[in-house]
């Protein structure tokens, strides 16, 4: 079989797609050719002809990003995504297109899809969009089967089986729809990770091993090590994941690679790909039991390379954090999401005290690894004034980057079936991209545009001291003097926060000290 994955996605978001690297390695590994066409490297996509967003410029106004340099390798494709999609078609041929899309980029996927429907080449999609709105996704005309939970055995069966032209009417995980409407709805099975082979880089063009990190450019590549989490959040689809694998697979959906594969995995890109940096995937990395925590720090030590990770303040421990630093931390993310700690227990099943989040993360600065903080501004029920709230958590916090993102109300998490009752969203709604554009929940006590306004300008509340507030307030507005306003201060915010030289001796030394002047903004 010919496959071909389509991976839309937008200029500017880097981070390569583990999971079509691990989708194309099992199908070679069994005989199978594989393609892909990747829109991340164009310059824009021109959905229905609508006026594409600068992802790159909206990016950086809304979360003060660090600027880097734009190398060749990254240099941005011009051409017509619509045309090179069928060319590509044309060319390679394939039996089964495989669309890998978060719901974000749903529309763009189905558009692409859309535009070479005469050459009737069956379709699958996957992904989370697909696994939490099976009927939703299945319904648009262009799909004909969906792969509702992971792939791997799914599209490695059902290639064998249209190979060996038999039936694949039941294979697991896939919905698959017939002549006249009828869906087979397969039953959900989970993968056992240390059954997949090595990541297929070569599937990706070599763009896509490098990624801007603070200021830098790296050839950084995805390490999996945990699949799932062991917390209950109500924006993140996490918890719609355990509980759909528990029902109809009756099995925990968290779990984690043996060390023997997570050593290989290490190795290969340390070793073979001659990688830089990089970048663990899991939604929280301490998941980890103590002993097995150190059992890893044992086989990163081998490694010794800068990497980054993603979790919560409240994993934080002195002598973990410690350790991570020892072994070549350079980054961590952390979700703190909101600042009130009422709403954040209530509204989002966050339940962890300011007086905590505030304890954990000053002991990062302590250790002295460089960390970002991660908000979210417009849950459905916040105010503007629960909002400030958010603004006064984090200019307690000695973060050297921070961002804050509108809500966003994607099928699979608890919290957009509180949108629909609220009628802030219906059935059918598909979230699309909000870079630049804001929040789709037009609520009364706190509409879009507030929302919109309080993301462009977090940082400079944050990093100002509140004489200068009335003046940010200014720059909220979407005036030409506000425009002003606000470009002078992201100026100056440049100017007096952005810390452009943190990374400048990385590669030499993994362990490198904090930069001189971070701290507390006050």
């Amino acid at each position: 079989m010919k496959v071909l994955f389509l991976y839309p996605n937008h200029k500017g978001n880097y981070m390569l797609p583990p999971a079509i690297g691990i989708l194309s390695a099992c199908l070679k590994r069994v005989g199978h050719t594989v393609g892909l066409f990747d829109t991340t490297q164009y310059a824009s996509f021109d959905l229905d002809h609508r006026p594409a967003v600068d992802v790159d410029k909206s990016k950086a106004d809304r979360l003060m990003a660090k600027p880097f340099e734009e190398t060749e390798v990254l240099k941005e494709v011009e051409g017509d995504i619509y045309q090179d999609f069928e060319d590509k078609v044309n060319a390679f041929k394939p039996d089964l297109i495989a669309l890998s899309a978060t719901e974000d980029l749903w529309l763009p996927g189905i558009a692409l899809l859309k535009h070479i429907e005469d050459k009737d080449i069956l379709t699958l999609a996957g992904g989370v969009f697909p696994t939490f709105a099976p009927d939703l996704a299945i319904s648009y005309p262009e799909i004909d089967m969906i792969c509702k939970g992971e792939g791997e055995v799914a599209i490695v069966e059902l290639c064998s089986r249209l190979a060996e032209g038999k039936s694949y009417d039941d294979v697991p995980n896939l919905w698959i729809k017939k002549d006249g409407g009828k869906v087979i709805e397969n039953p959900l099975t989970m993968v056992d990770m240390d059954d997949n082979p090595l990541i297929d880089v070569s599937i990706f063009e070599e763009a896509r091993y490098y990624r801007p990190m603070a200021g830098k450019v790296y050839k950084m590549f995805p390490v999996e090590i945990f699949r799932g989490c062991p917390y209950t959040c109500r924006y993140c689809n996490s918890p719609w994941q355990a509980a759909l694998y528990k029902k109809e697979a009756n099995s925990k959906f968290l779990r984690r690679k043996s060390f023997e594969k997570i050593e290989e995995e290490l190795y290969f890109y340390k070793d073979e790909m001659q990688a830089e940096y990089l970048y663990f995937w899991s939604d929280t990395f301490f998941s980890w039991k103590r002993d097995d925590f150190y059992k890893f720090c044992d086989i990163y030590e081998g490694i010794k390379l800068p990497f980054w990770i993603q979790t919560r303040p409240e994993t934080v421990k002195y002598d973990l954090f410690k350790k991570l630093k020892e072994i070549g931390c350079h980054r961590i993310s952390f979700g703190v999401e909101h600042g009130n700690y009422e709403f954040r227990k209530k509204v989002l099943g966050r339940n962890v005290t300011n007086e905590r989040i505030i304890e954990g993360l000053n002991t990062v600065y302590e250790v002295g690894i460089p960390f970002s903080v991660n908000n979210i501004i417009g849950f459905p029920g916040e105010t503007s004034e629960l909002a400030f709230e958010t603004i006064e958590l984090n200019r307690e916090i000695p973060a050297d980057d921070r961002n804050a993102y509108p809500f966003t109300p994607f099928h699979g998490i608890p919290l957009r079936d509180e949108c629909d009752k609220l009628g802030y969203t219906t059935y059918g709604d598909i979230v699309e991209s909000l870079v630049g554009s804001g929040s789709i929940l037009d609520m009364p006590q706190f509409p879009k545009e507030k929302v919109k306004s309080l993301c462009k300008t977090f940082n400079l509340y944050v990093s100002f001291p509140k004489s200068r507030w009335p003046e940010i307030a200014m720059a909220e507005k979407n005036t030409p003097e506000g425009q002003k306003i606000y470009g002078d201060l992201k100026e100056e915010f440049n100017e007096k926060y952005l810390y452009k030289d943190a990374d400048s001796n990385i590669l030499n030394d993994p362990h490198y000290e904090l930069p001189v002047g971070m701290g507390k903004m006050s």
